[in-house]
């Protein structure tokens, strides 16, 4: 991975108030860690990192960071997260994570397929399995982009982990027999139609449980009603008592 610079600026404003001001003044708010000294708060323009990045194959940057009015003012990092706003997508935070030119470090690569794969040609169906593997490298080695070929597999046949060959300077960590991508076979006429069976008997399961539910809600108000009907049937009875001997006394006073 060849590196690229990138200019850095101590960060004066480091309380929360500050930092919400920094997008205002076109920066990003940043942390350099790692190495032999304590993390260090930055402050990034941030046209700079859009830049790079629009310019990179993959947010994985190994930048030869240079800090503004610093005791290190030269220091190799990689680009170790970006933080992204949920629904703007812009960028809110930046890790920088310090590297030496001869130690390995180990980071995330994502993976793309390349080519047309037989299996499909025949109807096969192209499984991305695996997004991205773990590998390990000196940081000059580190791949931006692991691109894999997969116009040869068949349907039935996979690329595993083992299988993905990056030269003797980059290892693959990982399991050897974990698929990264594979071309499985396509659905048979009775496949789709169970597919759709399961998932309409699915749907009629929810729908009963709701109504079962709604059935349970609704009888302790019956029950209720219940019990206030009950509690007036002895009122009445009594009522009707009081009157019986109401109109017994009447007549007797006429006789």
């Amino acid at each position: 991975m060849k590196s690229v610079p990138l200019n850095a600026y101590p960060r004066t404003l480091a309380r929360r108030g500050g930092v919400k001001k920094l997008p205002a003044s076109g920066r990003i708010p940043a942390v350099v860690y790692g190495g032999r000294t304590q993390p260090q708060n930055l402050e990034i323009i941030r046209t700079d990192l859009e830049n790079l990045i629009h310019h990179s194959a993959s947010e994985n940057l190994l930048v030869d960071l240079a800090i503004a009015n610093d005791a290190r003012p030269q220091r190799l990092a990689l680009l170790q997260e970006v933080q992204h706003h949920a629904l703007s997508g812009k960028m809110l935070h930046v890790d920088l994570h310090e590297v030496a030119e001869n130690e390995k470090v180990t980071i995330m690569v994502s993976v793309e397929a390349s080519g047309e794969a037989a299996g499909v040609k025949n109807g096969g169906v192209l499984e991305h399995v695996l997004f991205k593997v773990k590998v390990r490298a000196l940081p000059k080695d580190l791949p931006e982009v692991i691109t894999v070929d997969v116009s040869h597999l068949e349907i039935g046949q996979a690329i595993h982990i083992g299988d993905i060959k990056l030269g003797d300077n980059v290892e693959v960590i990982g399991d050897k027999h974990i698929s990264v991508l594979a071309v499985a076979a396509p659905l048979t006429e009775a496949q789709e139609t169970a597919a759709a069976d399961a998932a309409a008997a699915a749907s009629g399961e929810v729908e009963m449980i709701k109504e079962k539910k709604e059935d349970g809600t609704a009888a302790p108000a019956a029950k209720a009603g219940d019990k206030a009907a009950g509690a007036a049937k002895p009122a009445d009875k009594g009522a009707e008592k009081a009157g019986d001997k109401a109109g017994e006394k009447k007549t007797d006073k006429k006789k």
